[in-house]
């Protein structure tokens, strides 16, 4: 359904969200959602055919040639940058695909059914937990748990935007996370396993297995699945990074489709601008002879 006031797509309400992914699936086709950092990405990420775009600020430093594991640290105001990022650059060059918001939840500062209204406003269509910690752990974590940032908040969060009639498509570490995302009523649930491996700054050794991989993904999927059934189940991180890879994790398990943040917007990028540069290089030059 198209917004009255734009002739466009966002905002979608959370039901016209899952029909879409679910007329995705009754295509026989994968469900794919994709993080954008800037406007150009977004653009053409929609022209591909993408189900999802989701905002969040690790695009910006990943775009910017950082890690994307940026944007875990204090290198701004998360909340702000996945909001100027929708704002400025993706929102206004979005034609129709669902463009969801990365949100920090834990983040002491903000009233969240206050910034979720912010959002919803703005035109997105749905939530994201990221920065998130379920991808933190050991000490820091436990630091992190005591001190009042606990992942709790991100829980909270997810159910006020299903409250809010908010899409909500979140990551999570673990299956005990897993649960308790089903039981706050996210639409869609990340298996994330880790940093994506590759190119000039993906990680070379923090790396898992496949094995690992596969058998984490389905114990996630499997926990959610034991609160409800209609969950969306996607794959996300670590080996996971080619179009083989999601084809192999898809036969394996039972997730329906496949994130792709660094995978997709940054591997693109590296490989066609280093391709192209090379071949303008190769153009003769006349004036070498004389």
């Amino acid at each position: 359904m198209p917004n009255p006031w734009t002739g466009k797509g966002n905002p979608y309400t959370r039901q016209e969200v899952v029909d879409r992914l679910n007329a995705t699936l009754a295509k026989g086709e994968p469900i794919i959602a994709a993080g954008a950092g800037t406007g150009i990405s977004a653009k053409f990420i929609e022209r591909g055919g993408a189900d999802l775009i989701i905002i969040y600020n690790s695009g910006r430093f990943r775009m910017m040639g950082h890690g994307s594991t940026c944007g875990m640290m204090a290198y701004g105001d998360a909340n702000a940058i996945a909001m100027e990022i929708g704002e400025y650059e993706v929102l206004p060059v979005v034609d129709e695909i669902p463009v969801i918001c990365g949100v920090h939840a834990t983040d002491p500062r903000r009233r969240m059914w206050h910034w979720l209204g912010k959002v919803k406003e703005m035109g997105f269509s749905g939530v994201n937990n990221f920065p998130t910690h379920t991808i933190v752990d050991g000490h820091f974590r436990g630091v992190l748990e005591e001190t009042g940032m606990s992942v709790q908040k991100e829980f909270e969060m997810v159910g006020l935007a299903h409250r809010m009639d908010m899409f909500s498509i979140v990551y999570v570490g673990s299956p005990e996370e897993a649960i308790e995302m089903a039981k706050q009523g996210a639409d869609a649930i990340i298996a994330h396993v880790g940093t994506t491996v590759g190119g000039s700054i993906g990680v070379k050794n923090a790396v898992v297995s496949w094995d690992h991989t596969i058998a984490r993904t389905q114990e996630i999927i499997d926990a959610a699945s034991s609160v409800r059934k209609d969950i969306f189940f996607l794959t996300h991180g670590g080996p996971i990074n080619t179009p083989k890879d999601v084809e192999l994790m898809l036969s394996k398990t039972t997730a329906v489709g496949f994130v792709g943040a660094s995978s997709l917007e940054r591997m693109g990028v590296e490989d066609s601008l280093t391709s192209l540069t090379r071949e303008f290089k190769k153009v003769p030059w006349p004036g070498a002879s004389a």
